[in-house]
Order: C-alpha cells, then structure tokens, then sequence
C-alpha cells in the first residue's frame, strides 16, 4: 500500500487557535514549504528509504562544502537542520533557540613552513608534514618551537593503576618527547590477560594517549602509526589532521595540554629506532608485557617548529524537544554529529570531503526517528531530545560541551542513543552492539531485535575502540547509559563475508576520504530495519519508568548512582 506522503505536517493546535499570531503562522508555513522545497522531496511520517536518502542528498551535497566548523557549509547545514524540525513541529531544545552556542578555538597549521626534524648527532632526518608525519598543538599559539628535545620510547603511554601498570614509572619525561604507541598493551600481543586484549580501551585511544603525556609534563608527544593498532590508514591520520583543528578553550576543558602532539608514519619509526641500534618491532614487544621500562632513544633529539593560524569563533549544535505529556524533565536523547572535514581547498580533483556516511546517514536517521516520534500514540510521556553536534571529528567537542552544558540536567536524561556512521549493507541477521555487555540498554533493545529476528553481536573488530571514538562517550563519561548500534555484516541474502567486505572497502577506499559520498544504488532497507530498532528503545523507555544503568563492573556505573542518588 502506498503511504500518503505530506508536504506540511499539520501545526500545532495553539497556533490554529491563536489568531493574534497570525505572522508568525505565516512565517512557520514558509518556512516548512522551504525545507521540504530544499530537499526536494514530500515526507511522510514513517521511517522510509525514500525520506532517508532525501535527507542524505542535501548534507551531503557539493552545495554544503563537507560541513566543516565555521565554514559557510555549517551554516547550510544547521539552518536546514533547525528548518526540519520546525516542519516536525518541535520546540526549540535551549529555551526559545534551536541552537547551543559551542565556543572553539580553531588552529590551522601551516604545513609548508612548518618543521620537524630528529637530530642524530651530527646527522639528521627531516620529515614532511602529510607524508611522514603530522603535528597540532592545543595552546592556541600562534608559533610552537622545540629544540633539543630528548626521545624516549614510552611504551604505550599508559598510566593506569588500577591494572597495575604504568609506562611512566621511573623516568622523568619533563621537557622530553615522548614516542608511543597506538591502542592497548594487549593489543599487538594479542594478550587477553592485559587490560582487555585485542579490544580496545580508553587507554589505547590517541587522545588519551596525549593528555597523559600532558600531564607527565611532556614537550611533545609523537604516537607511531601502524594500521593494525590505529585501525585505519595513513591517509586517514594525514586527512584528519593536516586541516584546521578545533578544541574548546582551556576554561572550558582546563586539564592539561600539550605545546605539541603529532604521529610519524611506521616506516619513519623503524628508521629512527634502527639509527639509535634499537629494533622498533622488538620494542613492541617488550612494551605489551609487564616490566616493560621507557628506554632513551639514544642521542636522538625533536627539533620542531609549527606556525599556526589562529581564530577563535563559535560553532552550534542544533537541538529540539518533543515535550512529554507527563514527566517532561526527564528525557531520552538521540544524538549525531553533523560534521565532517570540509573542503580541502590545497588538493587536486574531487576534494570536498562530502561525508555522506559519516555522517549524514546519522543526520538523516535522527530526523527520521523525530518524525516518527511526532505521530507515536499514545504520545511520549517522558520528553525526547534531539541532538545534533558539532566538532566530533575534531575530538567530540560539540557533545563534551553539551555534557558541560547539558539542555536537561544530565541525571534526569534515561539515555542517549548515539548514531553515528551507518553501514549501507542492506539486510543482516545482526545488529551490532558497540561495546556490548556494558549496559542495561541491551535489555531494552534485544526484544525488538527479536520481533525481527535479528541478534545482538558486538563489534567486528573491537581494537577500534569504537565506543570511545564517537559522541554518546561524553555522555558515558558522565554516567548516562549510552547506546551505540548500527546495522551488522551477516547479509540475509549474501551471507557475512559479503557484508565484511563492503564495510571493510567503506573502511580502506571512502572513510574520511573525499569519496564517501552518496550513492542512489545503495541498499537502504537493513537501514530502515535499523532505525525502527533505534526508535523502539526510545519508544519503550517514553512509556515507562525505567532507569538504565551500566552493568556491574563499568566503570561508569558508580558515576550513574552517584548522579542518580542526588537527583532522587
């Protein structure tokens, strides 16, 4: 049966009734008509391939830049998003405004003057900026120099005494740079009995790795790239960050920073570690078991020199609420980034980095929930937010400041439901759980899941660390039980090595590449089936009383009863 589709969603009642407000009646109708005329495209009320693609095609068109911070692209891009959920009739999120202001302080490096050289004596190995290495720093200076600067092999850069390890014992790494590795000391190897083997912990993730180096009182922190670890390629590390970087300013995140962060390639380390008579693998080695000791790199010294262009200046997320009937301050929040790298004006051909899945399939699926939502009856009784942020490819700053500055109070929101990076695979026996086992979440979402006969399965390759590299972590960090899922590999039709494999062609040939861009081919009803899980969880929790938590065990869980505990 063909859905009747709309061009306007009926207003709300009061505005029908309130003639006084014959204006702004007028200026709401235009403003609908021009959403839908931007897309170009009637929706209608039910989660639909149809309404899914449309939202895709415009942010991730040509015409949006690669939705970079700043840029002209963000104001296409929040605009449209704020113009959608006034057509779904939603209130404004942050009082009368669709908008959260998010102070950032953006740093442009300039890669052709910028330096870095390892001195060897009287030798010396200069590298360049993209190819061998890349470096940021998080001061705001303008200019960042280190001289002399002596190298030691941290290990993995890890200080965590609740596992009994620390890299940092017994040397002092003040004014040195330090040189570590990416992921977890189990990782390379495949230890299960360090930390937690092969899956990857907050302690593997570089920006971890930089903040403990910050507070060790490093210069400078230089992490070695290998594919394996990282989870992705060069050309992924060399695109992320030889562009502008954004951070919050220090009074919004006053911890410690580094004057210099960067990555060398795996073929530069193992020259520098040959020069010194070291062998960088055997080194690898002796870091993932206990005992290890930072090792001197010999004589071999940082010269480093970085110019920067700074500016500081004002990002937005974009939020709504739909208003529950009869426990409005408490809330179930459904979150995705709109951001992505922009346009990358220094390269050759195709060089907007569209980002149309990461992340305008997590935009389009966001709205698509918020509709459906605004048609449920009976009508949610607790409220439902709806988040889009800014700046996570910059670090999750967008929803670290949304954490710091929460909309509604943190310990009255039941959950955040995190889209982030749909899979096009099509239909899948599966749905992958980030992260499965750490929460309460699981429990609501695994009776949908069989009503489709589908099976809860975590992530493929855990060493991503996946669950730290995506926004509901801020809210994890704070104790709210978060949820991170996404359609699985195990295709109905074609089995799981086909699913396998176009995630892991997504991974090498389109993630942060100026390719990932829409395909009106691709196979959108796994990601229907998807959404209407997502949906369900929020459904469910509306309805009822429930409070989710992390399971025992999480580390944060004691941070959830604690919140919770205040707040009863």
């Amino acid at each position: 049966m063909t859905p009747i589709r709309r061009l306007l969603r009926p207003l709300p009642l009061v505005l029908l009734l309130a003639g006084c407000q014959h204006d702004r009646l007028q200026e709401t109708e235009a403003s609908l008509l021009a959403a839908n005329e931007q897309a170009g495209h009637a929706f209608g009320p039910e989660i639909s391939a149809e309404d899914f693609a449309a939202h895709i095609k415009v942010v991730a068109s040509d015409e949006f830049g690669g939705r970079q911070p700043g840029s002209d692209g963000e104001t296409k891009t929040t605009e449209y998003l704020r113009e959608q959920f006034q057509r779904l009739g939603l209130e404004p999120g942050n009082g009368n405004s669709y908008f959260q202001t998010v102070p950032m302080v953006e740093t442009r490096a300039d890669t052709s003057t910028s330096k870095m050289t390892i001195k060897l004596g009287d030798q010396s190995m200069p590298l360049s900026f993209g190819e061998q290495m890349v470096l940021s720093t998080r001061t705001g200076q303008a200019e960042v120099k280190v001289s002399d600067s002596p190298l030691v092999f941290v290990g993995y850069g890890v200080n965590a005494p609740e596992a009994g390890w620390n890299d940092y014992a017994g040397v002092d790494v003040k004014g040195k740079t330090v040189v570590m590795l990416i992921n977890d000391p189990g990782f390379h190897n495949n230890d299960a009995t360090l930390f937690q083997g092969r899956r990857m912990t907050y302690y593997g993730r570089w920006t971890y790795k930089f903040e403990e180096a910050a507070r060790q009182g490093a210069a400078a922190a230089i992490i070695i790239h290998d594919t394996a670890g990282a989870a992705y390629g060069w050309d992924v590390v060399k695109n992320s960050w030889s562009g502008s970087q954004f951070d919050l300013p220090a009074a919004e995140e006053p911890g410690p920073r580094l004057p210099l962060q960067g990555w060398i390639t795996g073929q530069v380390a193992s020259k520098l570690f040959s020069q010194v008579g070291l062998d960088v693998m055997a080194l690898r080695d002796a870091a993932g078991k206990r005992g290890f000791k930072a090792v001197p790199l010999g004589n071999a010294k940082l010269d480093a020199e970085l110019f920067n262009t700074i500016s500081q200046s004002q990002s937005r997320n974009v939020v709504a609420r739909l208003r529950g009937t009869k426990y409005p301050d408490e809330a179930i929040v459904y979150s995705a980034h709109w951001d992505h790298l922009g346009t990358h004006s220094n390269e050759p051909g195709d060089n907007i980095y569209n980002g149309a899945i990461d992340n305008a399939t997590g935009v389009a699926g966001v709205l698509e929930i918020a509709e459906q939502f605004t048609v449920q009856d009976p009508k949610p009784e607790r409220s439902i937010v709806f988040l889009f942020v800014t700046l996570e490819e910059s670090g999750l700053l967008g929803s670290a400041y949304y954490a710091a500055h929460p909309l509604v109070p943190l310990a009255n929101t039941v959950a955040v439901v995190n889209i982030d990076a749909m899979p096009v695979v099509g239909l899948t026996r599966d749905l992958v759980v980030v992260g499965l086992g750490n929460s309460e979440l699981e429990d609501v979402l695994r009776p949908i899941t069989d009503r489709q006969k589908r099976v809860l399965t975590e992530e493929s390759a855990p060493e991503k660390g996946q669950f730290f590299r995506s926004d509901h972590f801020s809210f994890a960090k704070a104790g709210v039980p978060a949820l991170y899922a996404k359609g699985g590999v195990d295709h109905i039709e074609k089995g799981r090595e086909y699913g396998i494999a176009v995630t892991d062609d997504y991974t090498a040939k389109r993630y942060h590449k100026s390719a990932d861009n829409f395909d009106p081919e691709w196979d959108l009803r796994g990601i229907v089936q998807d959404l209407n899980a997502l949906y369900g969880v929020g459904n469910v929790l509306s309805t009822n009383r429930a409070w989710p938590n992390y399971r025992e065990g999480n580390a944060f869980k004691a941070v959830r009863d604690a919140s919770r505990a205040k707040a009863e």
